[in-house]
């Protein structure tokens, strides 16, 4: 296990799926962690009772990352709980897959306030707060980044638009000591998968059959990744994306 002890994350959109995962596998690695989350008040609290449980430290706070002003609180929330911050996951995201025609200014605006705009200002934010010992910021992307597929024009889109926010901030705020990096999820069994029905569907079936490890994600398979890009260890690696999709490009 990598050693996080004595680093502070925020993870956004922590509540449930894969920011779960990785709040949860950043704690387990020494780290206090804030998990962050927009409404799901009950699952952000389920996740710190897992984290606390086992001896860890976390808190959940509330925040819309596409708003300034939440952004501004939620950092400021994590620097009196824990007073510093060394890491951010910018996982908080979503999606509606609809064809072309279907597609509305509003969810063209609702994807990229989050998808985009928040990475955007959680970033800007966490530069203000990290010391002079720099910080690791991670992006969670998608495989549809460069691989789109049918029906996810705008959420495609959205996830182009953060590969090319971390490369762009990386050479930013390198002399900063700030490392910015992308994972890139495939398929993963999350509960908004599963509440999309994809889980079972031919469409999983489709992505697990082109898959050449054989299956499907889960979230630790991409926290632990998250974990190494957070740690030290990663400390020479930075503008990288990194695919955690058992080989599913």
């Amino acid at each position: 296990m990598n050693n996080l002890k004595g680093k502070v994350a925020i993870v956004t959109g922590a509540s449930k799926g894969i920011g779960a995962g990785i709040a949860k596998q950043m704690a387990a690695a020494g780290a206090a962690v804030v998990v962050n989350y927009a409404s799901s008040k009950e699952g952000a609290d389920r996740v710190v009772d897992a984290i606390t449980s086992q001896g860890g430290k976390a808190v959940a706070i509330q925040g819309d990352v596409s708003n300034a002003r939440d952004v501004q609180t939620l950092f400021a929330g994590a620097k009196k709980a824990f007073g510093r911050l060394d890491i951010v996951v910018n996982n908080a995201g979503i999606y509606q897959f609809a064809p072309l025609e279907a597609v509305t200014e509003a969810e063209f605006h609702r994807e990229f306030n989050t998808n985009v705009l928040g990475p955007i200002l959680t970033t800007q934010e966490a530069v203000k707060h990290f010391d002079e010992a720099g910080g690791s910021i991670i992006n969670i992307s998608s495989v549809v980044s460069s691989n789109p597929i049918p029906a996810s024009v705008v959420y495609s889109a959205t996830k182009s638009a953060l590969d090319n926010i971390t490369k762009t901030l990386a050479k930013e705020l390198g002399p900063k000591k700030i490392r910015v990096n992308t994972i890139a999820p495939g398929g993963t069994e999350t509960e908004g998968v599963t509440a999309a029905g994809i889980v079972g569907s031919d469409f999983q079936k489709q992505m697990v059959a082109n898959t050449p490890l054989g299956r499907f994600g889960q979230p630790e398979d991409v926290a632990k990744i998250a974990v190494f890009l957070a740690s030290d260890d990663a400390g020479w690696v930075t503008g990288e994306r990194i695919s955690a999709s058992g080989g599913y490009l």
